[in-house]
């Protein structure tokens, strides 16, 4: 299995997790990485910067349209639902789903419509049931689905509810997760 993109949703809790995560992907990562953190809609740039600070690889706000390219994460910004096109992203400002926006749920489900079982959907730390639905889809499409063991999560409302709705591939401790996406990613190199 080759896969496209890596998806990664979180909440409460998420920025040290996602520094974790993040932090652990080495430099030379080769696929794409598109984060959901849910946020306040007024946030400014800080959070792209908190994170950047412990990964390697550049961190961006998208931007409506931004191309999909290897080895970048790609943080939404607040306020707006990040979309998967074919090939680029999408930013809208529909209305928020599960009182979210950015939701998780319209990231996941996005990327489980275009690249469908070449996903990777990763669950983290969070305080409500966001990204639930996203999992669901990304399996029912033959993408991987991982979530992080909801007792090592700042709040384990989110992983929990992923468990209990998705027959997920992998239910792991954070520290565990970014050594499985770089041996999933090893698939595409050649």
């Amino acid at each position: 299995m080759s896969f496209k993109i890596v998806v990664i949703g979180t909440s409460l809790g998420g920025l040290s997790a996602l520094q974790t995560l993040l932090g652990n992907l080495p430099a030379d990562f080769p696929l794409p990485v598109a984060i959901v953190q849910h946020r306040h809609k007024d946030s400014d740039d800080a959070l792209r910067a908190m994170i950047q600070e412990y990964t390697s690889l550049p961190v961006r706000e998208v931007e409506d349209k931004d191309e999909i390219s290897p080895g970048k994460v790609y943080l939404a910004p607040a306020d707006y639902h990040l979309l998967v096109e074919a090939g680029f992203f999408a930013l809208s400002t529909d209305e928020p789903v599960s009182y979210a926006r950015p939701s998780i749920d319209v990231l996941f489900e996005s990327a489980a419509d275009i690249y469908k079982a070449q996903v990777i959907g990763v669950i983290l730390t969070g305080a409500n049931q966001d990204g639930m639905q996203g999992l669901k889809k990304i399996k029912a499409q033959g993408g991987k689905t991982i979530v992080q063991e909801p007792s090592t999560a700042a709040s384990s409302i989110m992983p929990a509810a992923a468990i209990s709705a998705v027959a997920v591939d992998w239910i792991l401790s954070l520290c565990d997760i970014a050594p499985l996406l770089v041996n999933l990613s090893h698939s595409i190199r050649k």
